[in-house]
């Protein structure tokens, strides 16, 4: 596997891989507990992990359309329970190793237009707007991590997946999630 759209590739399996991770935990987490204020950059665990979701529906719909559509976060919480947010943060990982498992480095050329509101129309490319939605996700899933640490259930380990000495695992998790 070589060139950068293999690289991106492996980002979106590991970035589905992660949450997948993450998210499994949050099945023995109460609702209360999704909830509870908590200190970070949003006030729960229930707010950060719709934040990501929604941009993640915002720049996989731009990356598979050339246009994103800021209209997806007219709803401050699409995933209010545990159950809902697992279903659609699967759904959009899924498109999105969808759409890097077909690329060719040649198609990280195709624009991709964001709306920025008030800031206007910016033009990009898959390539710069790929990195970007993956260091959003580990940004975001990082501080989901330390709140974690709060509450009944341990913080999964999330860093063991590039390296030839993790293929065991990241075999055996990667065919358990249905995503190899």
């Amino acid at each position: 596997m070589t060139g950068l759209a293999r690289h991106f590739e492996r980002m979106a399996l590991n970035n589905a891989w992660s949450n997948e991770r993450l998210l499994r935990a949050f099945e023995g987490l109460s609702q209360d507990e999704f909830t509870a204020p908590r200190v970070s950059f949003f006030p729960s665990l229930r707010a950060t992990l719709n934040h990501i979701l929604i941009v993640d529906l915002y720049y996989v719909g731009g990356l598979e359309t050339g246009r994103a559509d800021p209209s997806v976060g007219a709803v401050e919480t699409p995933a209010p329970d545990i159950p809902a947010l697992l279903a659609a943060q699967r759904a959009v990982d899924r498109r999105l190793l969808d759409l890097c498992r077909g690329l060719v480095d040649a198609d990280l050329a195709f624009p991709v237009i964001l709306d920025r509101g008030a800031r206007g129309l910016r033009h990009e490319t898959r390539e710069t707007v790929l990195p970007h939605l993956f260091i959003h996700q580990i940004h975001h899933r990082g501080q989901v991590h330390a709140m974690l640490s709060g509450t009944v259930v341990a913080p999964p380990q999330l860093d063991e997946f590039f390296l030839d000495e993790d293929a065991v695992t990241r075999d055996r998790d990667l065919a358990a999630f249905g995503l190899s």
